[in-house]
């Protein structure tokens, strides 16, 4: 008897798109604002805030700014997303459990 295995993966519909934004904090002269976006899950907020130690103690100039959606249930406000755009060169959106 030989065995025979199913390969699970599907065919992908859409062609990969590769990410292109990148942000140079050397360049910037120290001018970086991170933004950091917990979605509401308990430890999302924790989580972000040792990130932001972590990164700050790497890069001492840089400047954390930080928002909680509440609800991870729900996108974040048009609001809360233009003012991280608007405040901030990069931002990273995390959550927790």
């Amino acid at each position: 008897m030989m065995i025979e295995f199913h390969d699970p993966r599907g065919e992908v519909a859409v062609e990969a798109e590769p990410y292109t934004l990148s942000h140079s904090m050397a360049a910037d002269g120290g001018g970086t604002t991170l933004g950091l976006l917990a979605n509401g899950f308990p430890d999302s907020e924790a989580f972000l805030a040792k990130l932001a130690e972590v990164l700050q103690q790497r890069f001492p100039r840089l400047q954390v700014a930080a928002w909680n959606k509440g609800n991870a249930s729900i996108p974040a406000p048009a609001e809360m997303l233009e003012e991280i755009q608007a405040r901030c060169q990069i931002a990273v959106a995390a959550y927790g459990h």
